[in-house]
């Protein structure tokens, strides 16, 4: 029978609202279901506004059309630009021993412009002679934004990288119970020639441009600051299969000798600070484990995300062929492989090493680099010195993660559609079922055409998905199986199809569902204890550990585990005793700093424990066993614990005035009782408005300024089937910019019976009512990302999360302040809360001087700058310190420009206050809004039911802790402090 190809579009509804269809640009690839032939760009999305094809679409188009590689080579000086967007920040000079070259210090995005003259009509790398700049406290890579002749070729050309090279300080230092430091990486960047790659790791070779014959011009974009000596377009090197460089070797006499062992964790460099050492205590790694901290082995979790290298230096006695294993431990997912490019002095030796899988192992194994049939890969080393590097790459599984997100977009155009005809479009889920008629009958093929036929194509493109990822893994894995699992729910949608729209939910549960597909596939994890050269004859040393090894090992760790140091029930009463709240990482590299820094000034010894859940504070304090102080604490528990007397008032010791200023006031806010102040902001969050740069820009629309704005902007985003993201957790800035009270004077009753507080109520629930807001969105984040919510409110961890792990959106986001209401006297006011981390002091300390000058050590500009760039240093970007001290953070590594916008929305910093009962507020306010928007009460009785509801329950409490007496007397007056102004001590550091 003769095959066929069709391709299914979206059904009638959308082609009569007039809406653009966008492919996804990616290497087509062909599958069979039944006796049709579809391809994955039938998978159409109604939502991607990239007009960019994928680097391996464009690169299989140019082939097509009998584009070759370069032949020759094509320089401009670095010095010698055609434009730049700052000439005061972007000028030629001399840098680090090189005299004449562009040095590129713009704080915010700037750009570089070069002409070329090209003589031959081909394909070309772009390779470029750099220097990172170190100024300024920049740890990342350099990431440029390439564009020819005013076009982007590609969307991997937005977020292209040049990468530093790290070194971790030796010799490792020990605290005083005997554990190791983790060592702080130190940048050891030099001059360097490096192609231009892609940030996300989808591609084992530099990428490639397009050049005809002429002059042109290429603009390079970015805000990382660098020196550009040199920049060239170079003809790409072909990498030789192994057979090619073998049938060459074969003339190579053979060797025999010892292995080299190298200690992985000693490894030379590499070129993110995120890579970081860890201590393992399996029997065979080495050193040995022995109760004591000791960082003995490199990766895993720390070494899974794109192109992040390890490189280690070697000698070898003779010149001749060597063998390559390493002792490994692959555990992070079950049954998942992961890729690494092996280079040998830079270069990968042969094609089998652009992409070499780790299978997935539950314990360390040996393993030696060798093909399908078990033959060990030779490589041959002259005498002397070398390097082997080694570096995470995503090459076989991002054509399948490109379909996954077309897969995700087509079913994404199956649900609106879904939802445009039976009128559950925009609505939350907890009522799609309430207002969908289901005693409708539906006809498929009158009121959906098309529609089965689209689900039937993502059918197969999930069972062609999941075969792809067994081939790719080597064996079927959680992924392989969930595609196959949802392969099979659409079909048997299938088998009913007038029942589809009752099962919209399912549709989109599946989206959600393959969106942690992505991100699974996309993490490499991959851990080192050792690394092995072995001449061609030798026999590879023991690996793992033996049966009577494990044995005595497993006793060992058993006794290393009774090792009290770390308990928080035996405190050392000659250190000071901090516990906190946050993991592993904080803990250690405040101890680290603290035995580097506050010991040897004060004398005053220190003792960091981590805290694992903040109701051991109670329950330690009912034992008798309390520290000194306890940082990283939720904003609420200060004055929880100062209501039941357990808290130190800070504002009676010695400096707190000066402290205080030094803070916005409304974060003092949750703070204050009764007179007095029981904790200090440790880290503070922020609410400011992300939204994707490149989409507005299509749209045609600006960055929403006030609510009204907001309005305005939404028909626009829905229209094409976009929205606007709140949270609908959130709902202080909506009364604060209202000039909206929570509590009146005393605390006793609620300030929400006021006119101004039904409206700010109104306009929070309207925007789900109204304006059709989605009320429930799992992951702004994925949504962001994908474009259905292009711009939207949200916070710290958002940012951290965008700048971390989508590089494939390096300058296509930006931030703003949060969209405020306009008052009447033309002012907009922005007030928001965020949430914050607090340090308390406790009142059972005998310690109470030495942990006040601990704190106010701690809260210090410079110690917080320090702690801030170690953290992120060892950590990654990804640990990006949200300190709450302002000077602080203006001085650690943000963009200018999104520090400015956090700043300027830090002086409308207000968080609620809390009182005694206040905890039924948040709970109450939320049950309005479940009545009002899921129930359609009314929203005035609504707020007047949460307002009676929490009044009781403060009276209740302030009879309780003796502010009222039974009779309901007044007996003493709670204070309550008042923000009601901008904080203007931030102004000095705002431009």
């Amino acid at each position: 029978m003769r095959k066929k190809r069709n391709r299914f579009l979206l059904g009638s509804t959308m082609m009569t609202a007039g809406l653009l269809l966008l492919f996804f640009g990616a290497v087509e690839t062909a599958f069979q279901t039944g006796d049709e032939t579809v391809r994955y760009d039938d998978l159409v999305s109604t939502f991607e506004y990239e007009t960019d094809p994928y680097f391996s679409s464009a690169l299989a188009k140019w082939r097509e059309q009998g584009v070759r590689d370069a032949t020759t080579s094509v320089y401009a000086e670095g010095a010698k630009p055609s434009a730049v967007s700052d000439g005061q920040a972007i000028y030629a000079g001399e840098y680090a021993g090189k005299p004449n070259v562009l040095i590129w210090k713009t704080e915010n995005t700037g750009w570089v412009e070069y002409q070329v003259d090209v003589a031959e009509n081909a394909l070309y790398e772009i390779h470029v002679s750099y220097y990172p700049l170190k100024e300024g406290g920049h740890k990342g890579p350099v990431q440029w934004d390439v564009t020819i002749d005013g076009e982007r070729a590609f969307r991997e050309a937005s977020s292209t990288v040049l990468y530093r090279t790290w070194e971790d300080v030796r010799p490792i230092l020990k605290n005083s119970d005997g554990d190791e430091i983790r060592p702080r990486s130190i940048d050891v960047s030099d001059w360097s020639i490096r192609p231009l790659i892609d940030s996300g790791g989808a591609y084992t070779q530099p990428l490639q441009w397009h050049f005809t014959a002429g002059t042109h011009t290429i603009r390079l974009t970015g805000y990382t600051p660098v020196a550009i000596e040199r920049i060239e377009l170079a003809p790409s090197q072909p990498v030789p299969a192994y057979g090619e460089v073998a049938a060459k070797h074969a003339d190579v006499p053979p060797i025999d000798g010892e292995a080299l062992t190298l200690q992985a964790e000693d490894f030379a460099y590499k070129n993110d600070t995120a890579i970081k050492l860890f201590s393992d205590k399996n029997a065979r790694t080495v050193p040995r484990y022995t109760g004591r901290i000791i960082y003995n082995t490199v990766g895993g979790l720390r070494w899974l995300e794109q192109n992040q290298e390890i490189t280690w230096s070697f000698e070898v006695p003779e010149t001749g062929l060597y063998k390559i294993g390493f002792r490994a431990l692959q555990n992070t997912i079950a049954q998942k492989t992961s890729f690494r490019t092996i280079r040998i002095d830079g270069q990968v030796p042969f094609r089998e090493f652009l992409a070499y899988g780790f299978p997935y192992s539950a314990s360390w194994r040996g393993v030696i680099l060798q093909d399908d049939d078990r033959n060990p890969y030779l490589v041959k080393l002259e005498k002397g010195a070398h390097t082997l590097s080694m570096a995470v790459t995503q090459a076989p599984v991002k054509s399948i993660i490109v379909d996954i997100e077309k897969t995700i977009a087509h079913l994404d155009s199956i649900d609106w559609d879904l939802r445009t005809i039976t009128g559950t479009k925009n609505t939350g889920s907890l009522d799609r079922k309430g207002t969908l008629d289901r005693n409708r009958t539906w006809s498929m093929d009158q009121d959906f055409p098309g529609l089965t036929d689209r689900i039937e194509l993502a059918a197969a493109v999930m069972e062609s998905l999941s075969r792809r990822v067994v081939e790719a893994n080597g064996n079927k894995d959680s992924i392989s199986q969930g595609l196959e699992t949802s392969a099979k729910d659409l079909r048997s949608l299938l088998e009913k199809p007038e029942e589809i729209p009752y099962n919209i939910d399912e549709i989109s549960s599946m989206r959600e569902k393959f969106a942690t597909f992505i991100d699974t596939l996309s993490k490499q994890s991959l851990q080192l204890d050792e690394v092995y050269i072995i001449p061609e004859k030798a026999d590879a040393p023991s690996m793992e550990a033996g049966f009577f090894e494990r044995i005595w090992g497993s006793a060992a760790n058993f006794v290393y585990s009774f090792d009290p140091r770390d308990s928080l029930r035996n405190l050392d009463d000659t250190k000071l005793n901090i516990w906190v709240q946050r993991g592993r990482d904080y803990v250690d590299q405040l101890q680290q700093l603290a035995d580097e820094s506050f010991t040897p000034d004060t004398g005053i010894e220190v003792k960091v424990n981590l805290l694992p859940n903040p109701e051991l504070l109670l329950m330690s304090n009912a034992a008798g066993v309390q520290p000194d102080i306890a940082l990283g604490l939720t904003q609420d528990l200060p004055v929880n614990y100062a209501i039941r007397g357990t808290l130190q008032d800070l504002s009676k010791l010695e400096g707190f005035e000066e402290l205080h200023a030094k803070f916005s006031p409304g974060s003092w806010l949750p703070l204050y009782y009764d007179g007095g102040y029981y904790g200090v902001p440790e880290t503070q969050s922020f609410q400011v408005l992300f939204y994707r740069k490149d989409i507005l820009e299509r749209l045609k629309v600006g960055i929403p300024d006030t609510w009204e704005d907001v309005y305005e902007l939404l028909p626009t985003l829905q229209q094409n089937f976009m929205n606007f993201y709140v949270n609908p957790n959130e709902f202080t800035y909506y009364f604060y910019q209202n000039g909206v009270e929570f509590y009146e004077p005393g605390g006793v009753k609620l300030g929400l019976d006021r006119p101004e507080a039904y409206k700010a109520y109104k306009q929070w629930t309207d925007l789900f009512n109204t304006y059709a807001v989605e009320r429930e969105v799992p992951s702004f984040y994925q949504h962001f990302r994908s474009g259905t919510m292009p711009i939207g409110i949200s916070d710290y961890n958002m940012y951290v999360q965008l700048l971390a792990a989508a590089p494939e959106l390096n300058g296509r986001w930006g931030i703003a302040l949060i969209p405020g209401t306009r008052q009447s006297d033309g002012t907009i006011s922005r007030w928001a809360g965020g949430g914050q981390r607090t340090g308390v002091i406790f009142d059972q300390s005998n310690k109470k001087e030495e942990a006040w000058a601990f704190l106010k050590w701690w809260l210090s500009a410079e110690v917080q700058e320090q702690y801030g760039s170690d953290l992120e240093a060892v950590n990654g970007v990804a640990f990006r310190w949200n300190t709450s001290n302002v000077e602080a953070l203006r001085n650690l590594p943000w963009k200018k420009e999104d520090a400015e916008v956090i700043l300027k929305q830090w002086m409308w910093y207000k968080d609620i206050p809390n009182v005694p009962g206040g905890y039924f507020l948040e709970r109450e306010i939320h049950n309005a809004w479940v009545r009002t928007v899921v129930r359609k009460a009314n929203y005035m009785s609504s707020l007047e039911q949460t307002v009676r509801d929490v009044n009781r329950e403060l009276l209740r409490k302030q009879q309780e802790f003796g502010f009222i007496d039974e009779q309901g007397n007044r007996v003493k007056e709670l204070d309550i402090p008042i923000v009601d102004r901008p904080w203007e001590g931030i102004d000095r550091y705002v431009e």
